[in-house]
């Protein structure tokens, strides 16, 4: 079971890592696409077909095509976590690599609050909260969690999913093998 949670888990952390650490080392400031969070999360979900296709092979090639939940949840958990440290590995080369986070946060939730036209002193104390956040974020032990946190809950989702759909043994039955 370990080997097929770090094969899957290892695939879908290329997955999401590569284009995030292509963008960083290719794109400047200026070509960065508006939606780039949206491209994140795409990316999140396409690695996340490794889950159920890692559970899938664990029921069809180790088990005989018959899983429980619990064990079919087991697995995808597990691909899941290893996808997202990978994400986090990714992140943490970006910061590294010189990316200001911290003031392209800044400029967007001051450009979102005053896009909606809040006064002055609502502007002020954003600034205010933001950079206060941001002190906390510049800490490891802050960061860490958070950006983990920011793609594990979805391979949470995608196991529990996938466990129930796959603990059904005519769901995508195994094909026989031609002997």
């Amino acid at each position: 079971m370990l080997r097929i949670i770090l094969i899957y888990g290892v695939i879908g952390g290329i997955i999401v890592a590569v284009p995030m650490l292509v963008s960083t080392f290719t794109l400047t400031e200026d070509t960065v696409p508006e939606n780039a969070a949206l491209y994140g999360y795409l990316s999140m979900l396409l690695a996340f077909t490794m889950v159920f296709v890692g559970i899938k092979h664990y029921r069809d090639k180790v088990l005989g095509g018959v899983i429980r939940f619990l064990p079919a949840l087991g697995v995808g958990l597990g691909i899941s976590a290893v996808a997202s440290l990978f994400w986090v590995i990714g992140w943490e080369i970006t910061l590294a690599s010189g990316f200001d986070f911290g003031g392209a946060y800044m400029d967007s939730v001051v450009a979102a609050a005053q896009a909606r036209g809040a006064p002055a002193a609502e502007i002020e104390q954003i600034r205010a909260e933001t950079a206060e956040f941001l002190v906390s974020y510049a800490n490891p032990l802050f960061r860490l969690p958070i950006t983990f946190v920011e793609m594990f809950p979805i391979g949470v989702l995608i196991s529990l999913i996938s466990a129930a759909v796959l603990r059904n043994s005519r769901f995508l039955p195994a094909r026989a093998s031609a002997e």
